[in-house]
């Protein structure tokens, strides 16, 4: 499931095919029918991100719903406003508790499924059902229906630790702030930061050790990053 969620991101900045159609229709695949989300919800998203990396507002994934105050001038602004909806001082403590183990499992899925029936995204939809469907045919025989639904939830809450640590370890340790209207170039370089190189880290990481680079040029193949 991590290896599927590093292979949907490749054909998501289209860096696989050639053919812009190619790359949308196998997107659609691997998201969909392997790991049972939405290719609109996903590039919805991950656009912004790209669009406006570690920007309060525009980039949804540092968007930490009160939970987590993150960089140097959120926790200045809540402290003024004094906003206290957890004991922040201890975030880095109950870090490990909520967000990795609870990421995919909870709020990936439960904003994956609204986002696919109020926006009316009934292809992703249909993609989707056919993973549960291919899931749950092959996996009752053996488990019954509870046990296959907690293989599945403990499946979603190792990839949910795996992707964590990936995703944040090349953007969190970077500025994250309000809008400054810096230039593209300026703002890329900004919010990314490269992991050391190894056989290891390009495979754990499917290549975003070279956050850098895929951030400069997204639609390069991931096996060209470290060129």
């Amino acid at each position: 499931q991590a290896q599927a969620g590093w292979l949907q991101h490749d054909f998501g900045h289209l860096s696989v095919f050639k053919k812009s159609a190619w790359n949308h229709i196998v997107h659609k695949f691997v998201i969909g029918h392997l790991k049972g989300a939405s290719a609109n919800w996903w590039n919805h998203r991950h656009f912004q991100h790209h669009a406006k990396p570690n920007i309060f507002k525009k980039d949804p994934d540092v968007n930490m719903l009160h939970v987590f105050v993150l960089g140097d001038s959120q926790p200045v602004e809540y402290g003024k406003k004094k906003l206290k909806y957890l004991p922040y001082n201890h975030q880095h403590e109950y870090f490990f508790l909520i967000f990795p183990p609870l990421l995919i499992p909870v709020y990936f899925q439960i904003q994956i499924i609204s986002t696919m029936i109020r926006h009316g995204f009934w292809a992703d939809l249909a993609w989707a059902a056919s993973y549960y469907l291919r899931y749950f045919v092959t996996y009752i025989p053996f488990y019954g229906v509870l046990g296959s639904l907690c293989l599945l939830t403990f499946v979603r809450f190792l990839e949910s630790h795996w992707f964590v640590w990936v995703t944040q370890m090349n953007h969190i340790p970077m500025e994250i702030d309000s809008e400054k209207h810096r230039d593209w170039l300026s703002s890329q370089l900004a919010a990314t930061c490269n992991i050391e190189q190894s056989f290891f880290n390009d495979w754990f990481t499917g290549h975003l050790n070279f956050q850098i680079e895929h951030h400069l040029f997204p639609t390069m193949p991931r096996h060209n990053f470290w060129k």
